[in-house]
């Protein structure tokens, strides 16, 4: 089948009847236009094009092929005009799975202006942090933090969270506040299961401190419920407990120790993204990448 960027190439040459003038316009070297105008001709099994010295003529073929040519040529560029008005404002169904603290806490404020910018959008949201299968459960995005584990999907990184420690001004009061990492091992700490101990830095060095309490879970919310009731110290992202810092629900500890950064990705089965998914993920990147 005849490639369309030649016929619309042909096109360009039988509107002005000159190589050099229809090179101008699609800027292409002549002799690039004249043969890739020689292969159609060929292809076709036609001549198309009477050359002179001085000036070109159509052929009577030619004259029936620029005419069917040019409206192929003028749908396909109307398709294109269209296709980049969709990219402009995408529009459709987005289904995204996100954690629910995450989602709650940080990402609503962004959605929403998100769902500001592009209203031809609707949304539908899984907040979970099971594992998706892309292939058979129909959601377009996964969004995860942490570490990943290897797999065939697409990841790409949003941005990473740095995290502090947190406690409640009554369990401080109570367990006397840190004064060093080291000290974390007299106190009861918020912890992930299967995580026995913190890394820390401050921009000097890096420590691993041993750690543990009577509170093991997987949730971030409880976790931040936990420690803003008194029961021991969290390590956390701040933007989740930016409303207990302010309200003075909790405190951060050891100010100048930072936890290893969480990161967060977008999860897609594909590379080639519809519209929607690619400016959401997009958007995304923009705002957590600042972070």
């Amino acid at each position: 089948m005849t490639h369309l960027n030649d016929m619309a190439l042909f096109v360009e040459v039988a509107k002005v009847k000159s190589f050099r003038k229809a090179a101008e316009v699609v800027g292409m070297p002549n002799s690039t236009l004249s043969r890739r105008i020689s292969e159609l001709e060929k292809a076709i099994g036609l001549r198309l094009l009477n050359r002179t010295t001085r000036k070109i003529e159509l052929t009577e073929a030619g004259q029936i092929y620029f005419e069917r040519s040019k409206r192929i040529v003028d749908e396909a560029r109307l398709a294109h005009e269209q296709l980049g008005a969709m990219l402009e404002q995408p529009s459709g169904l987005l289904r995204v799975s996100m954690p629910v603290d995450f989602a709650t806490v940080y990402l609503t404020p962004l959605i929403a202006e998100f769902a500001r910018l592009y209203p031809g959008i609707t949304f539908e949201f899984d907040l979970t942090s099971r594992r998706v299968d892309l292939v058979a459960e129909p959601i377009d995005v996964v969004i995860r933090m942490g570490e990943l584990k290897d797999s065939r999907l697409i990841a790409r990184l949003l941005g990473r969270h740095p995290r502090y420690l947190y406690a409640s001004p009554s369990y401080l009061e109570i367990s006397g506040e840190p004064g060093a990492p080291a000290a974390l091992t007299q106190h009861h700490c918020i912890c992930m299961p299967r995580v026995n101990s913190w890394t820390l830095d401050d921009g000097r060095e890096t420590v691993e401190v041993s750690v543990g309490g009577r509170f093991t879970l997987n949730n971030v919310g409880m976790m931040r419920a936990l420690a803003v009731n008194g029961q021991g110290i969290a390590l956390l992202a701040e933007r989740i407990v930016a409303d207990d810092l302010t309200e003075g629900r909790l405190r951060r500890v050891l100010p100048e120790w930072q936890g290893s950064s969480v990161s967060v990705h977008a999860i897609t089965e594909t590379r080639l993204l519809p519209a929607k998914t690619q400016r959401f993920i997009e958007f995304l990147q923009e705002h957590l990448g600042r972070i």
